[in-house]
């Protein structure tokens, strides 16, 4: 397994999900519990207004989440590899990490209110700056350390702002009114990443642990294993599947590889495939799974609150593109199961699938309630937490699910993780909106980027991602900083708002299995004790559809349902055929016209790409070309039975 080291530095995927809960003494795991439920029932309170205790406002609400979670963050997760168990300095450091939103919340009405442009006294200015010192070094444990450097460059620039050159010019901030703006500011962590965390993921997070600690997770695997099981290649396509389906509810790529990989992974190696290439179908597949509707993973929701737009529209939105990402995968696994000879799971070896579904219909209930109480009654923030009853009451109709007092506490302590992993890498984002919002830094860094791209749309985009990647950053920092620093650019320039930044999401998980971060590819590497790098690189090819997918829909806003239905539909079957062939063409197989000579890849992979471009003239271009290449190379292979035949009787 590689190590932290082996990851330039960067916790591994493990870490990342795990932590050090298990090595706690029992009094802090006690802690860590209840710090999780006073959390939950902290959002439950505010969520549903209720007001037994008097009514709590909104930045007091999220100043009390920070310090449950915040506190979390130095119980579980060690600042390094060796701290086994939990040492003096991170008790310390947990008890700052309460006592300071704490304080903050006792004076919220005061904070709201009144407001503090600069901290009133030298001890909360003291108290504030060890607080972000806190959110840094919770955000260097869980995301690395390239993470944090970017919010510290970003941070300290409002310091210095209008002493910059040029176009790097920006009204300029004491200390003290930094710090403030960071903290008590609605641009800064009670803003945009308060709202994030304390309106819409926690309840989505209390969601995932709820239906993965009933087993939900078993069940989706099994009834991909039920439906798809059979064909040649099944446990790829379980593997595709039921990642698709158990990533969407969970959240994490790294829950989900090692909630589905931990099964499909052997069962593909038992079948024939390599071990790089079983690792690399989990990482895809796993990633994409926070980009298929319905729940994606609440991504949906925090683009709904940027775009100020509603849920539904997002999901809707995000279905074409998610198809045709798993599309790819599959098109790609059935044909290396079909050139390599590899066969399904023998019928008798599979579950039947009237058996799957009458253990799982909780599951189901459960899951089409929570996309009619998303997509009908709009319930948003408050759908999670009824699905969540829902399914803990009909967990006691089957003894599978049955919540014993050990499977709430597991799901206690595995909300508790989730909560924790996302709020330390969400909660510095509000330094990096504030830093480049109170300077004006957001309309500079808009202008450098059209300057840098000559008012060319498709470069201005190609530096945003390259920007991403050599950040390294992935999922909702990498989208949040994106959605800040670039959307506005290129919307300014004519582009549909929900495309540009359907297009940032797919371009910030990219770096789940593309290298040299590829933290995702690296865990399903482990798993399956197979190469890191060339896992890594296996995957990258499986998951082509990601990479250029999001040009295609950016230029073309039909293909995320933005404009006339016949064109959407239209263009969707092109790009089911594009995808084959491109798909077809870097495997080097395709359906009844067996292994791709290279020339005919090359073809292959061109056509489909040209078919799948939303433009007229490369569509017909690709689509002569498609028709070429196999009408010829289905003559050519005529041609050779014939001749095999015509020896086998001269023989």
């Amino acid at each position: 397994m590689p190590d932290s080291k082996s990851l330039g530095g960067q916790p591994t995927a493990v870490q990342v999900e795990s932590g050090r809960y298990s090595k706690l003494p029992s009094a802090f795991k006690v802690i860590f519990v209840v710090l999780t439920v006073v959390g939950i029932g902290l959002a439950v309170y505010y969520l549903f207004s209720l007001a037994f205790f008097g009514t709590l406002l909104n930045i007091g609400y999220y100043y009390l989440l920070f310090a449950c979670f915040g506190a979390c963050v130095f119980l579980v997760m060690p600042a390094r590899k060796r701290d086994v168990t939990i040492p003096w300095y991170d008790m310390l450091l947990a008890a700052i990490a309460f006592a300071v939103p704490f304080y903050f919340s006792l004076n919220a009405w005061e904070i709201l209110m009144i407001g503090w442009g600069v901290p009133p006294n030298e001890f909360i200015l003291l108290i504030s700056t060890i607080y972000i010192a806190l959110t840094l070094e919770g955000a260097r444990r869980f995301a690395g350390i390239p993470y944090v450097v970017v919010i510290m460059v970003i941070g300290i620039y409002p310091l210095i702002a209008d002493k910059m050159p040029g176009k790097l010019w920006g009204l300029g901030f004491t200390f003290p009114q930094t710090i403030a703006a960071y903290l008590f500011s609605p641009s800064g962590l009670v803003g945009l990443p308060g709202q994030i965390m304390g309106n819409i993921m926690i309840g989505f997070l209390v969601f995932a642990g709820v239906m993965v600690s009933s087993g939900a997770g078993d069940f989706f695997l099994k009834l991909a294993t039920a439906l798809f099981g059979c064909y040649r290649g099944g446990p790829a396509k379980i593997s595709a599947i039921g990642s698709g389906f158990f990533g969407s509810i969970s959240g994490s790529v790294f829950a989900n590889i090692v909630g589905t990989g931990s099964f499909t992974i052997p069962a593909m190696k038992r079948l024939g495939y390599p071990a790089h290439y079983a690792a690399a179908i989990e990482a895809c597949a796993s990633t994409g799974g926070i980009l298929m509707p319905p729940v994606m993973g609440a991504l949906a929701f925090i683009m709904a609150i940027i775009l100020n737009v509603e849920y539904r529209v997002i999901v809707l939105a995000a279905t074409i593109p998610a198809l045709l990402y798993y599309y790819g995968i599959l098109v790609q696994v059935d044909c290396h199961a079909a050139k390599n000879g590899l066969k399904g799971i023998p019928k008798e070896e599979l579950p039947r699938i009237t058996t799957v579904l009458k253990d799982g219909w909780p599951f189901i209930t459960v899951f089409f309630f929570l996309i009619w109480a998303l997509m009908y009654m709009r319930w948003e923030a408050m759908a999670p937490f009824y699905a969540c009853v829902l399914m803990i009451a009909l967990s006691f109709t089957n003894k599978k699910t049955f919540l014993t007092p050990r499977r709430l506490l597991a799901l206690v302590v595995s909300v508790g993780r989730l909560v924790t992993s996302a709020i330390s890498v969400v909660l510095p984002m509000g330094i990096i909106v504030a830093g480049l919002t109170l300077t004006g830094a957001t309309l500079a860094t808009t202008a450098a980027l059209v300057g840098l791209g000559a008012d060319r749309i498709w470069l201005i985009l190609v530096i945003a991602v390259v920007i991403l990647y050599v950040m390294g950053m992935v999922g909702i920092g990498g989208y949040i900083f994106l959605a800040i620093t670039m959307a506005p650019s290129v919307i300014a320039l004519g582009l549909n708002p929900l495309a540009v930044h359907l297009f940032l999401l797919y371009y910030s998980m990219i770096g789940s299995f593309t290298p040299p971060v590829a933290l995702g590819a690296f865990l399903a590497a482990a798993l399956a004790r197979a190469s890191p790098m060339k896992t890594a690189l296996t995957a990258m090819r499986l998951g082509v559809v990601i990479y250029f997918i999001p040009f295609f829909f950016v230029f073309n806003p039909s293909l995320v349902l933005q404009g006339d239905w016949i064109q959407s539909i239209y263009l969707f079957l092109l790009c089911l055929i594009g995808t084959y062939l491109l798909a077809a063409g870097i495997e080097g197989y395709a359906i009844k016209l067996g292994v791709l000579k290279p020339y005919s890849r090359v073809l292959f992979v061109v056509a489909g790409f040209l078919i799948a471009l939303p433009e007229m003239t490369s569509e017909i271009i690709g689509g002569v070309l498609a028709v070429g290449s196999i009408t010829v190379l289905a003559l050519l292979r005529r041609r050779a039975r014939s001749l095999n035949g015509a020896f086998s009787r001269t023989s």
